[in-house]
């Protein structure tokens, strides 16, 4: 049996500001329903290639295919079958979640249903109110929203979960995970590791502007121990993050 074509095909991708070697020959496929990681410290070159593929900036060399579409030669086609979360700074302040939503609608010049798309983010209370009013887990959730008004094949989210508490945290876990079984494919940057671990299906760590490993989180720990690496301290069936959550409940703050 075959192997499908990836959705997202990424070849000897590189580029320089000035003398600074941003990326360097990055290449990575995806496939189609996959959540995948871009993992690196700061300055590693995860945003300058996720902007590269999302047509946000310009390519030096490579390739990057999106769907079969060449995001060099066709970028705006990209756009419109990709959706990119957006930070909270980006939104209108003077327009109501449901307007904001229909907004971005029309600027893929398709109908959206505010009341739909709130819902699966778990903001339908919020429909009348404005950005500023919201919560940082509830910014982040409208964030994805916003992403999703087109419909994407791919959904790119940087960093989703930066500065949310627990709660805020795990539930937007779960909302990935909803948007995972409707077959949309995820890229994903984060921090966190514990994060990229119960999420990814694989992920491709950066530095230095290079993939330096990819594969699937439970190979690359393998790899690690099978190598004599060792912890000072035992790891137990749960963390504090756990303990927090037990004692405080699931239910978000806001």
């Amino acid at each position: 049996m075959t192997k499908s074509k990836p959705i997202l095909s990424v070849k000897d991708l590189k580029k320089t500001f000035g003398k600074i070697k941003a990326v360097r020959g990055v290449s990575f496929s995806v496939a189609e329903g996959e959540v995948f990681g871009l993992l690196g410290p700061n300055g590693a070159g995860k945003t300058t290639t996720l902007e590269m593929i999302e047509g946000l900036r310009e390519i030096d060399s490579g390739e990057v295919t999106v769907c079969g579409i060449d995001a060099k030669e066709n970028p705006d086609s990209v756009k419109k079958i990709i959706g990119v979360q957006l930070q909270s700074s980006s939104f209108f302040d003077k327009l109501s979640l449901t307007e904001l939503l229909r907004f971005f609608g029309s600027l893929y010049e398709v109908e959206v249903e505010p009341k739909k798309l709130l819902k699966e983010v778990e903001l339908t209370e919020k429909a009348k109110a404005y950005i500023k009013t919201l919560s940082g887990g509830q910014k982040q959730r409208f964030s994805i929203a916003s992403a999703l008004v087109n419909t994407p094949k791919v959904l790119f989210l940087d960093e989703p979960t930066t500065g949310l508490d627990p709660q805020a945290r795990r539930h937007l876990w779960d909302l990935i995970g909803k948007i995972k079984k409707k077959g949309i494919t995820i890229i994903i940057t984060t921090h966190y590791m514990d994060e990229a671990e119960v999420l990814c299906d694989r992920v491709a760590i950066m530095d230095s502007g290079k993939i330096i490993a990819i594969d699937t989180p439970d190979m690359l720990i393998d790899s690690l121990i099978a190598r004599g690496f060792k912890k000072r301290r035992v790891e137990k069936a749960a963390n504090l993050e756990d303990v927090f959550i037990d004692l405080t409940g699931h239910g978000l703050r806001e």
